[in-house]
């Protein structure tokens, strides 16, 4: 008797288990957000140490790892998810010391992020920690932390001005000089004896030198614009920088506003500068932006600089003696990250070079020819960094399974070690993830349109499962075939995979107006507040996972933050018929109001035409046709999108009383939540507010 109970037991095990696969493969989301996120990643100017800030689940520590034969460890104890940010991280010259900045950004008010309400407040600061002893000292309130080449100061911005810190001392640290504007972007002389810096004057800017021993300012061919991005030569006697254009009373009316912008270097001694080049046409602006290192002085008196001139970003090459300019990395691919090698003589990069949907290492010669490709396979490569001798490179990597990582390779490329896999938890879900797999489809005016499909990993087909459309935020981002560069989409990347745990398939889309496929991709027309063209890539993906036999047609929801919050309330304002629920975080619902509250809303919409075409492009203008239900999530300190587009909309759809509306609000939480608890609960409210609206 007690065998034939139990045979039954054994077999009706095997039927539940059999009769649900999905849950043989199932996670929770705190064990597919567990794995630590890496950034900052930095290598010293001796020996092989290398440091990087990890965020494991919102409790951010410095990391370093000692050389080919160490173990990577934690110099720093910060065990609370308090919402903190911690960055800005620099080696002091002999490697022994780390100096950082700990705290977040003021809002448009002064007040500093403080997530958790703390009734103490919050604070950003100056710190160096020593890291055999991991003894840290507070330098002062303030950020963009610089070291001086001996190691014995570091300087700091506070308030738009600078001070001085003296690393070996206890004494307080002081404003290092008096001077009008905004002063900002510190950078040494090679020798230590002068200090560059950018100060900004509302309508113009100008690169200053402040001379240590002659306690004095010099400011280098002020002029009538905006003067940013300082380097220095390797000997010290001159300065490189960009140059924009100055305001204008009467902005140009276009997203581009004319950023062309020249190359000028100066003598530091007199003052006195020349441009050197000019960007052909005005792509600079957006060139300028996205890279750490825009421009480098390399060996032989060459400059080093980004510019999207040809149609896609690349890196430039420029010989000072010459005049003449060259493109180095020639070709239908972007540039991102890159580093020079500490001869000065090559440069190694991350590209999308020949897998334009990843990421993948390269080398140059800073004087032209054939480019090197280092890394190759499923993976993604970022954040390059030179070993002090040049003979090895650390990078940030990941692929579809194994979650962002440190490495390190041989400077010649081929494989490469993570250097902390240790840190991956335990049971961190990697053999139960999927592949995302690439597909690409038309939009109605015959734009080809990238995307990654998540399909449930189970024996069988099942046909008529739930779908869900993922849009990333920006709208200057890129999705890709695993695990992503930016924490903030590294989550999103978790919570896509999440999502195709639990039974749903997920296309991820990357819509016009975004990086990765040039700059006719991404400057698009009549996107965002003039027109939303690219609401019809989002309509072509919801009719793309329609022909698929195992999704069903009539149940495909929507989620995406910022700009794919936007898109989402969009596609259930205009098609609640196609789009059966949305989850929407910190989205912009009214272009029309975002430019009223910010000076054109970074769009440049100004006059009574321009904001009724960025009205009729926003949720707001269709709420009558919405009925969808939705869920709002937003953090009521947010400086991206400002609170009021979602108590806005929600107003509205509530007037109207056709949707079902949910809320997730955080008070004083930022635009990308700070600490790791509350995505949690914002992706577990997804996945709870999708189960039931459309499984």
């Amino acid at each position: 008797m007690k065998k034939k109970k139990s045979y039954l037991a054994s077999l009706a095990l095997f039927m539940l288990i059999f009769s649900l696969p999905l849950f043989s493969q199932s996670f929770t989301l705190k064990q597919v957000l567990s794995s630590p996120f890496p950034s900052d990643l930095i290598a010293s100017q001796s020996g092989d140490r290398v440091a990087w800030v990890f965020n494991a689940e919102g409790k951010r520590n410095i990391w370093i790892y000692d050389g080919l034969d160490s173990k990577a460890r934690k110099i720093t104890s910060y065990d609370s998810d308090d919402g903190q940010e911690l960055g800005s991280i620099a080696f002091t010259p002999d490697g022994s010391r780390i100096v950082f900045v700990r705290g977040g950004s003021p809002n448009r008010g002064g007040w500093i992020p403080n997530p958790t309400s703390d009734p103490r407040g919050a604070e950003r600061c100056v710190y160096i920690v020593d890291i055999e002893t991991g003894k840290i000292r507070k330098l002062g309130n303030g950020y963009s932390p610089a070291v001086s080449p001996d190691g014995t100061r570091v300087v700091f911005v506070r308030n738009g001005k600078i001070y001085i810190a003296y690393i070996d001392t206890t004494t307080k640290s002081t404003q290092l000089f008096y001077a009008r504007g905004q002063n900002t972007s510190p950078v040494w002389s090679p020798g230590g004896k002068r200090l560059a810096f950018v100060s900004y004057r509302d309508d113009h800017s100008y690169i200053g030198i402040y001379d240590f021993e002659e306690n004095s300012i010099k400011w280098m061919a002020p002029g009538v614009d905006r003067d940013r991005e300082v380097v220095w030569s390797p000997e010290g006697r001159r300065v490189a920088f960009f140059r924009f254009p100055g305001t204008m009373v009467e902005q140009p009316r276009s997203k581009e506003l004319l950023r062309s912008f020249e190359i000028w270097i100066a003598d530091v001694e007199t003052g006195k500068g020349r441009r050197v080049w000019t960007c052909p046409d005005s792509s600079g602006g957006f060139a300028q932006y996205y890279p750490d290192h825009p421009l480098m002085w390399c060996d032989d008196d060459y400059l080093l600089f980004y510019s999207e001139h040809d149609g896609w970003i690349h890196l430039y090459s420029l010989s000072i003696k010459t005049g003449k300019a060259i493109c180095l990395t020639p070709g239908k691919y972007i540039v991102e990250d890159c580093i020079l090698s500490p001869d000065r003589k090559r440069v190694v990069f991350n590209s999308n070079k020949g897998d334009i949907d990843r990421r993948h290492l390269w080398s140059a010669s800073i004087k032209g020819g054939s480019v090197k490709q280092l890394t190759k396979g499923d993976g993604i490569e970022w954040k390059p960094q030179f070993s002090s001798d040049g003979s090895h490179i650390f990078f940030l990597c990941s692929d579809a399974l194994q979650p962002a990582a440190p490495a390190v390779m041989s400077v010649k490329g081929g494989k490469h070690r993570l250097i902390a896999q240790e840190a991956i938890p335990d049971d961190f879900p990697t053999d139960r993830l999927v592949h995302p797999k690439k597909v690409v489809f038309k939009a109605p005016d015959g734009l080809e349109i990238h995307g990654q499909l998540f399909v449930p990993k189970v024996s069988g087909e099942k046909k008529n499962r739930p779908a869900v459309i993922f849009m990333h935020g920006g709208p200057i981002r890129q999705m890709l075939l695993g695990w992503h560069m930016r924490g903030y989409y590294h989550r999103a990347y978790g919570m896509n995979q999440y999502l195709a745990s639990r039974g749903y398939v997920v296309l991820s889309v990357n819509y016009r107006s975004g990086i990765g496929y040039g700059r006719a991709f991404r400057t698009a027309p009549n996107q965002g507040p003039r027109g939303a063209s690219e609401y019809q890539d989002i309509v072509a993906a919801a009719k793309y996972l329609q022909t698929l036999s195992f999704v069903d047609p009539e149940k495909i929801g929507l989620w995406g933050g910022s700009y794919g919050g936007y898109l989402t309330a969009l596609g259930l304002a205009r098609d609640s018929e196609l789009f059966r629920a949305g989850v929407d975080l910190h989205g912009v619902h009214d272009w029309s109001l975002r430019a009223r509250r910010r000076e054109g809303g970074g769009w440049q919409i100004y006059g009574d035409e321009a904001m009724r075409l960025a009205y009729k492009s926003s949720p707001v203008a269709d709420v009558e046709f919405w009925y969808s239900p939705v869920l709002f999530i937003h953090g009521d300190d947010d400086r991206n999108v400002d609170f009021i587009q979602t108590t806005d909309l929600v107003q509205r759809l509530r007037r109207e009383g056709k949707a079902h509306i949910e809320l997730l609000v955080f008070p004083d939480e930022v635009h990308s939540f700070l600490c790791h608890k509350n995505w949690l609960r914002a992706y577990e409210a997804c996945a709870d507010f999708f189960d039931r609206f459309l499984k």
